[in-house]
C-alpha cells in the first residue's frame, strides 16, 4: 500500500508498505543482475554498510542461470541471496528490445535465442509470472514490449495495444499462481508498464488502459534508451498526470544523478540503473562535486578520499592514490571499492532528496546540485 505523505510542486514524499518492508519514497533499487551486484558486493553489503532498500533481479538472465526451478527448490530469491528486504524482478520484456536481432514477437509472446548457447527460449505474460513466482519476488514487472525510439507510430500504437493484452493475461496468471500450495510469496506484487515510445498521446491513452486494472504500481518504461533527455523529461510530464496518485511510479532504467533529480521533480517516486555499479567498474565514482575518473594520473598521489564528505566504508578507509593503485594493477578490489562508494552515495542522494522534500526545501536542494551533480571532475 502506497501512502503518499508530502507534495512539493510535482515531486512526491511516500512510504510503500510491502511484504518484506517498507520502501522510504523516492527511492533508488540496486541492480543485483544475476541476484548480485556486479563488483563483489553481497546483500550483506547492501543491507549493513550500504543504505539500501530494494534490490532488484532480472528475471531473463536467472531463468536461463541457475534457472528459476533451482531459485524455487532453494527457497526464492530471499533465502537465495540472503536478502531480507524488497525485490522487484523485472519481466524479461526488455530484453525483447536487447535481443532485437534474436527474436520473434507474437501475440502469444516471444520466442528469444539465448544469448548463451543460441537455443530457443520462449517467453510470454504466462511463462514471464510463473519464473517471478518461482523467484518469490516482492515485487513483478508485467509482460511488455520495450521498443527503440525512435519507432515508427503504427507500430507503436500495435505494440502498446498488445501490452494492454498481455497485462491482463499477467494478472490473470498472477491471481492463478498465488493460490498454488507450493507458491512460496503469494502476496507478491504486480507493477504495470507504460509503453509508447516518444509519442504522448500513445502514451497517455495507455496510461489510461493500465490503470483501470487497478494493480500496486506503475511504470513508465521504454525511455533511457537512446532517445535526448528532454524527450524523457518530455514524456514523463505528458503520463504523470494520468498516473494514479496513490500508486508508485517507477521509471525504468533512469539513471543519472541528474536525471533523478529532474525525475524525481515531476512526480516519479522509484529508479533503478546499473550506471553506479557499471560506471564503478570503469573507475567512474560519482561524489557530490561531480564525476571523478580514478584512472587519471593526477591522483596518483592524491591521499584524499573519493569524496571527503562521505561516509562510505570505502572513503572510510582509503584513498583516492590507493584506488588509483589498484585499478591500474587491475586488482579486483579496486571495483569492489567503488562499486561500494557508487552505490552509497546514490543511497544517500536519495536519503537527502527525502529530507528536503520532508522540509519542504525540495527545489532549493534541487536547484543547488543538479548542475555539479552533472560535472566531471
Amino acid at each position: 500500500m502506497y501512502t503518499l505523505k508530502k507534495i512539493c510542486g510535482n515531486a512526491r514524499r511516500g512510504e510503500f508498505k510491502t511484504p518484506h518492508g517498507t520502501i522510504q519514497m523516492p527511492a533508488f533499487m540496486n541492480v543485483a543482475t544475476a541476484a548480485a551486484i556486479k563488483g563483489g558486493i553481497s546483500a550483506l553489503d547492501l543491507k549493513n554498510e550500504l543504505k539500501s532498500q530494494v534490490m532488484l533481479c532480472n528475471t531473463y538472465h536467472l531463468h536461463l542461470r541457475p534457472g528459476d526451478d533451482v531459485i524455487h527448490k532453494l527457497g526464492g530469491l530471499h533465502a537465495f541471496t540472503r536478502w531480507e528486504g524488497p525485490i522487484l524482478t523485472d519481466s524479461g520484456g526488455f530484453q525483447v528490445f536487447s535481443l532485437s536481432k534474436l527474436r520473434d514477437i507474437r501475440e502469444e509472446g516471444v520466442t528469444f535465442a539465448s544469448h548463451i548457447d543460441g537455443h530457443r527460449i520462449f517467453m510470454g505474460p504466462e511463462e514471464s509470472m510463473r519464473i517471478q513466482s518461482h523467484l518469490a519476488s516482492t515485487i513483478a514487472m508485467a509482460f511488455d514490449e520495450c521498443i527503440e525510439n525512435p519507432a515508427e507510430y503504427g507500430y507503436t500504437k500495435r505494440s502498446c495495444d498488445r501490452t494492454v493484452r498481455w497485462l491482463y493475461r499477467c494478472k490473470k496468471e498472477m491471481e492463478r499462481l498465488k493460490a498454488l500450495p507450493d507458491t512460496i510469496n503469494r502476496e507478491q506484487m504486480l507493477f504495470g508498464i507504460n509503453q509508447g515510445s516518444t509519442y504522448a498521446d500513445l502514451r497517455i491513452d495507455h496510461m489510461r488502459q493500465i490503470r483501470e486494472l487497478d494493480l500496486d504500481g506503475y511504470a513508465i518504461g521504454g525511455l533511457a534508451v537512446g532517445e535526448p533527455a528532454e524527450e524523457m523529461y518530455r514524456i514523463i510530464e505528458a503520463v504523470e498526470p494520468e498516473m494514479p496518485k496513490d500508486k508508485p511510479r517507477y521509471l525504468m532504467g533512469v539513471g543519472t544523478p541528474v536525471n533523478i533529480l529532474e525525475a524525481v521533480r515531476r512526480g516519479v517516486d522509484l529508479f533503478d540503473c546499473v550506471l553506479p555499479s557499471r560506471n564503478a567498474r570503469h573507475g567512474h565514482a560519482f561524489t557530490w562535486e561531480g564525476c571523478r575518473n580514478l584512472l587519471n594520473a593526477k591522483y596518483t598521489l592524491d591521499e584524499a578520499p573519493l569524496d571527503e564528505t562521505c561516509q562510505c566504508p570505502t572513503c572510510r578507509n582509503f584513498s583516492r592514490a590507493y584506488i588509483h593503485h589498484l585499478f591500474k594493477s587491475q586488482e579486483m578490489l579496486a571495483m569492489r571499492l567503488t562499486v561500494m562508494h557508487n552505490l552509497f552515495f546514490f543511497n544517500t542522494l536519495f536519503e537527502r532528496i527525502r529530507e528536503a522534500l520532508d522540509q519542504g526545501t525540495f527545489e532549493d536542494f534541487y536547484k543547488n546540485n543538479v548542475v555539479k551533480l552533472g560535472l566531471r571532475i
